[in-house]
C-alpha cells in the first residue's frame, strides 16, 4: 500500500517529531526556512507506507497522509437519512 504525505510547510515549526516517527524515513527537515523563520519538515521522496504516524504525532496538526487505496472508497450514507446500507462500500 503506497502513501503520500502532504505537509503545510508555511505552518510547520520544524520540531522533528514526524521525522523521528517515520519508519521509512520519508520525512526530513528542510535546509531552507519558511516565511516564519522555521526549518520545516518536507518529504524525501522515499516510499511512504501511509501508516499515519507523522500525522498523529504532529503537534500543529498540519500533516495529511493519503493512501492509494482511499480512492476506491466512497461514502454511501447521507447524514440525517436512515438507511440499511453500509456506511462505506468499495468501488468495483
Amino acid at each position: 500500500m503506497a502513501g503520500k504525505i502532504v505537509i503545510d510547510s508555511e505552518r510547520c515549526k520544524g520540531c522533528g517529531l514526524c521525522v523521528t516517527m517515520c519508519p521509512k524515513k520519508s520525512i526530513a527537515i528542510s535546509a531552507e526556512s519558511n516565511k516564519n523563520g522555521y526549518f520545516p519538515a518536507q518529504t524525501t521522496g522515499s516510499d511512504c507506507t501511509g501508516c499515519g504516524r507523522c500525522a498523529i504525532v504532529c503537534p500543529e496538526g498540519i500533516i495529511e497522509v493519503c493512501r492509494e487505496e482511499m480512492e476506491r472508497i466512497r461514502i454511501e450514507s447521507v447524514p440525517g437519512k436512515r438507511s440499511n446500507r453500509r456506511l462505506i462500500e468499495e468501488k468495483a
